[in-house]
């Protein structure tokens, strides 16, 4: 079985990006981030992907979902649909769901784990993460860190499972 898992940092007021690009830069999130992903899948929408200041993410299989596949360069799997993302992962046990917030909303149906990183602030920006359904999701993991030196906001790692998980 599969385990498809959304990662995702999320200001408090579900912020997640502007002008394509990142809201703020915290060491730690970024650290989560690649220990989690490094050696399996990501899937992310083309303007994720194009986001990337140096294109694929290295030690990952790289899924780019867009209804204009002639935009990607060679350096990532190109899929127009959840069924083709599906062939392309069949034999990828762990499947990384990246952003934006159109893939986020409608792998918020088919996800069982979530890996959140709560940003405690809000932001002004141009995408948003959708809304959670919390009545679906069991919390399993929570760690909270202050903002510091290196992290100008105060931040939480939330690892959620989808209840009823079968």
């Amino acid at each position: 079985m599969k385990n498809i898992s959304i990662i995702a940092a999320i200001a408090d007021n579900y912020a997640i990006g502007k002008n394509n690009d990142l809201l703020w830069r915290l060491p730690n999130d970024m650290k989560r981030f690649k220990e989690l992903t490094q050696g399996h899948t990501i899937v992310m929408g083309r303007r994720t992907f194009e986001s990337l200041p140096k294109g694929a993410l290295p030690n990952r299989k790289n899924v780019v979902m867009t209804s204009m596949p002639e935009a990607i360069g060679t350096n990532a799997f190109v899929c127009t649909s959840w069924e083709e993302m599906t062939d392309l992962t069949e034999k990828d046990p762990d499947v990384y769901i990246i952003g934006g917030a159109s893939v986020y909303e409608d792998a918020l149906s088919i996800a069982s784990r979530m890996y959140l990183t709560w940003v405690h602030a809000d932001f002004d920006a141009d995408v948003y993460f959708p809304q959670i359904d919390f009545s679906q999701w069991e919390e399993v993991s929570r760690k909270d860190f202050p903002a510091d030196e290196k992290h100008p906001y105060s931040y939480t790692f939330v690892d959620y499972i989808r209840k009823n998980n079968e």
